[in-house]
């Protein structure tokens, strides 16, 4: 029997069953629960690379990550994000971003199986909700900011943590730089949608957007709105790419993860 179990603050969800037994209601409940908390996880579930993707594809077209290579040619979606202990730079991911926002179409929802990790309580996943942020936006920001677009790039300040790994396995591409407006309509509500990581400036060019853009960054990523998701080996975490930032938290050892974006 499937059962959800909210976090505090409504950030956040864990919900017990077993993912390679879902009846179509289980699957309503669990896309109804990633709508309302923005981020859910299953403990406990050991799957394959196959239920794996299957469950995925419950949830839209699986994407190929245009930084790193697939797992393998059988599962070229599945991506491996790898911590190793000699790795001296900081974790892939370790700044709150939106996954593939400085391509034209990002995904909509990511996912992250977790294969290998260290203890409870290192190396957790902080998440942030968008919708929050934005409720709590002032008037005047949501005003000067309505019709605007933020300017997004592969080679923003987060891609100093992606080039061990893409050093080993990635492949060769060119920078990529999309835009997308700074607030985006979800369900029916609004959320911020500008990533930290990969932001390169405002479009148009407005005024003050130098104090603009400090204090938007800064109040995405407020306290108020976050939750920190531990790891355990055989967990599974799904959030919605559009309404959470989500970035890794800095850690010395091994993990293995294995992502999936979905659009």
């Amino acid at each position: 029997m499937l059962k959800i179990i909210p976090n505090k603050k409504d950030i956040g969800a864990e919900i017990v069953c077993d993912l390679k037994k879902l009846s179509n209601v289980d699957f309503r409940k669990i896309k109804s629960a990633l709508h309302k908390y923005g981020v859910i996880f299953f403990k406990k579930q050991k799957l394959t690379s196959s239920s794996y993707v299957k469950f995925a594809k419950n949830f839209g077209k699986l994407a190929n990550y245009p930084r790193l290579k697939g797992l393998s040619k059988k599962y070229p979606q599945i991506t491996v994000v790898q911590r190793k202990s000699s790795d001296k730079g900081p974790s892939f991911g370790e700044q709150f971003h939106t996954d593939s926002i400085y391509t034209k179409k990002p995904p909509r929802f990511t996912m992250l199986l977790s294969k290998l990790v260290p203890k409870k309580g290192v190396a957790n996943t902080e998440f942030c909700s968008q919708y929050l942020a934005y409720r709590n936006l002032p008037i005047d920001i949501k005003k000067k900011l309505k019709f605007v677009k933020g300017i997004y790039s592969s080679e923003g300040p987060i891609s100093i943590t992606t080039k061990e790994r893409v050093k080993e396995k990635g492949k060769k591409i060119k920078e990529l730089i999309s835009a997308h407006k700074i607030f985006k309509k979800i369900n029916l509500n609004y959320a911020i949608y500008c990533s930290p990581g990969h932001f390169m400036g405002f479009k148009p060019k407005i005024n003050d957007q130098l104090k603009l853009k400090k204090f938007l960054l800064k109040h995405q990523v407020k306290k108020k709105f976050q939750y920190s998701l531990q790891w355990e080996k055989n967990q599974l975490a799904i959030w919605d790419n559009r309404s959470m930032l989500h970035q890794a938290t800095p850690f010395r050892g091994n993990r293995i993860m294995h992502r999936i974006t979905i659009y």
